[in-house]
């Protein structure tokens, strides 16, 4: 389900980045008509709000998704804790012999 959730949320981030509006590119030669000193026209289109605005967004989705991904911080109430592993150890043990139906003593674990 988290996955499908990413999934998701990665998709619309790139369908809006793609599918946003780009401004247009200007090309101006600077100086030909005017004399050479004043230098530069500077063009300033106030694209401050705008700017703020997309990294606003940014920084809410990324919250929205980071909240989503992890459970929303709540998680799903109170879980015992696993049970201790078994306690083990090892003993010699007598095993019998398969070729001369004898018996020897073999290291094996034991658990409880």
């Amino acid at each position: 389900m988290k996955k499908t959730i990413l999934t998701v949320l990665l998709a619309a981030t790139v369908a809006g980045s793609v599918l946003a509006p780009a401004g247009f590119a200007q090309a101006q030669e600077y100086g030909r008509y005017r004399d050479w000193n004043d230098g530069p026209r500077r063009h300033h289109h106030h694209n401050g709000g705008a700017i703020a605005g997309g990294v606003a967004a940014g920084l809410i989705g990324g919250l929205i998704g980071g909240a989503i991904v992890n459970g929303g911080g709540g998680g799903y109430g109170y879980a015992a804790p696993p049970p201790p592993p078994p306690r083990c150890w090892t003993e010699s043990r007598p095993v019998q012999n398969e070729y001369d139906d004898g018996w020897h003593y073999e290291r094996m674990r034991v658990c409880d």
